[in-house]
């Protein structure tokens, strides 16, 4: 197999074109694209740009991350990949016994809190690559809290569904519903008390948020509601560089972060689909569409089993991603049937995305998120803060790797992904954020791009699927109906949902590098997002 060239003659019902252009920005809100652009026309990079766009995200987009949250990226430096993880890990004096008696995690409330890690993924990115300094990169999100901004469509709606779900948690309705109810769209929203977070933020390089003010303001609301997480363990977070996992894949190979991510399984399925035939079934047939799914549904199954806090795992990651392993996994899948899978032994013994490039040839693949949309509810007073719910992330099985425990990373459904081409060169930068969608949508968006030569725009706006459990399978309306029916007989249980409704297939960015060095850029039509050039 090999990496096809792009076709831009054909594609899907989309209002939205491919963008073309030696910079690029593209994410899920067109002002914090914007912000990121408007680093790259002051004469900073790729990094510069995705900083800038994520700390604007955090203002814009609320619905889907927040300064509480976690981050991770993938960089090309102009020459050679690097992997952050910037996510934080449960209080210390957490334990199992806290949560005797429950069959799951809290999903709200503080009991969900983990250490917001994003902070750190901003200083940690912008000190080791970025060229303008973090005050100029927090610019934007300053003046858009502090000034205000018109709330976007999709965003006002998934504001009135947080706000109707959390509006009791502590904080969140004085910070995000300060008239007694969500913001209309259309409407001004201004946050004066988030204005000031990345402002000291930025002056004291994440010093404050992990030592200094707004780490007691975090520690104190934490303590007067009974709750874990304190100053101790905001001080000792850190972030991690780490080595990537990669998978080769139609003539080039697909770069994911390890594990307590959950970009291995996009790695697993494809390393399945290889031993399946796959590139000879065009992206929307029936063939290809079954041994997709029965790829992923087995890529899932070792995830849920074996995927934690890589301390934490049973054995390497990468044992999951071996030829006579995967070989073994798909001989188990039958191509005329759907089946239903178990994990197998690979040894004997609500979020956003971000992705920007430049002319320099530095690419970065960045991924924030709260979880759930606005996380846990719970709003750090007079801050702007909100705070994730990685916690729910945990299971209360003991035996299982991911057993919740204090100082501990939790699974995390949050992955960016990136791809290179045959000699080694950067290919694109990609994500699709959304819960479980994300390993997924890594996926497909790989089989259209690469495989089959797709434009990215055409990729982002074909029809979607996504595995639940056993064999339920969610498409989207937009689906051929003979294709579903034929999905159906070979035993798939389809459930068809309009994408614009429920929102449960993901939002996709992606940027491409052509062989002659510019971008082609894409955001997500199923999204208020904007992709931008110059």
């Amino acid at each position: 197999m090999m990496t096809k060239a792009l076709d831009f003659t054909s594609g899907y019902a989309s209002r939205r074109p491919p963008m073309m252009g030696y910079n690029a920005v593209a994410t899920s809100q067109p002002l914090a694209a914007q912000a990121g652009m408007k680093m790259l026309q002051l004469g900073g990079n790729a990094v510069d740009a995705a900083v800038a766009t994520a700390m604007a995200l955090t203002v814009v987009e609320p619905t889907g991350n927040g300064i509480g949250s976690d981050a991770f990226a993938i960089v090309w430096d102009g020459e050679k990949l690097h992997g952050l993880n910037a996510s934080g890990r449960s209080p210390a004096s957490w334990h199992a016994d806290l949560f005797a008696g429950k069959t799951a995690m809290p999903e709200i409330g503080w009991d969900a809190v983990t250490v917001p890690g994003a902070v750190s993924g901003w200083v940690a990115l912008a000190e080791r690559f970025g060229t303008l300094p973090l005050t100029t990169l927090a610019q934007p999100a300053i003046e858009y809290a502090r000034n205000g901004f018109p709330v976007s469509p999709l965003i006002g709606h998934l504001w009135l569904r947080g706000y109707n779900k959390l509006k009791d948690q502590p904080g969140f309705s004085a910070c995000f519903a300060p008239e007694g109810r969500a913001p209309r769209v259309g409407e001004i929203f201004r946050n004066p008390a988030q204005a000031n977070s990345p402002e000291l933020i930025a002056k004291t390089n994440g010093e404050a948020f992990y030592r200094g003010e707004l780490a007691q303001k975090i520690a104190a609301f934490a303590k007067a509601h009974g709750a874990h997480l304190t100053a101790e363990d905001l001080a000792n977070h850190r972030v991690d560089w780490v080595e990537l996992l990669s998978r080769d894949f139609a003539g080039g190979s697909v770069q994911e972060l390890p594990p307590n991510g959950q970009g291995i399984a996009t790695l697993i399925a494809l390393g399945i689909l290889e031993q399946c035939g796959i590139e000879h079934h065009h992206p929307d047939s029936v063939q290809s569409l079954h041994l997709s799914i029965e790829a992923m549904k087995l890529a899932l199954a070792d995830l849920d089993r074996y995927v934690a806090d890589e301390a934490h795992m049973e054995f390497a990651a990468k044992e999951l991603l071996s030829d006579h392993y995967l070989k073994s996994r798909a001989a188990l899948i039958d191509p005329d049937k759907a089946s239903d899978f178990e994990y197998g032994s690979p040894t004997q013994s609500g979020t956003v995305y971000i992705s920007t490039a430049d002319a320099s040839g530095m690419m970065v693949s960045f991924i924030q998120s709260n979880y759930m949309g606005f996380g846990s509810g719970i709003v750090v007073p007079d801050t702007g803060i909100s705070l994730q719910n990685r916690g729910c992330g945990f299971v209360l099985d003991p035996k299982h790797p991911n057993a919740l425990a204090g100082s501990k990373r939790p699974f995390h459904t949050i992955i960016p992904g990136f791809a290179m081409d045959g000699n080694g060169q950067p290919l694109m930068s990609f994500g699709v954020m959304g819960g479980p969608m994300q390993a997924q949508g890594h996926m497909q968006m790989a089989l259209r791009i690469m495989l089959h030569g797709q434009n990215p725009q055409a990729a982002i706006d074909a029809p979607r699927w996504r595995v639940v459990q056993g064999r339920e399978v969610i498409v989207e309306a937009t689906f051929d109906r003979n294709t579903i029916a034929a999905l159906r007989e070979r035993g798939h249980h389809i459930v068809v949902e309009d994408p614009l409704q429920e929102y449960n297939f993901g939002g996709a960015q992606v940027i491409y590098r052509m062989p002659e060095g510019h971008y082609v850029a894409a955001t997500e039509s199923r999204k208020d997002g904007q992709a931008l050039v110059s």
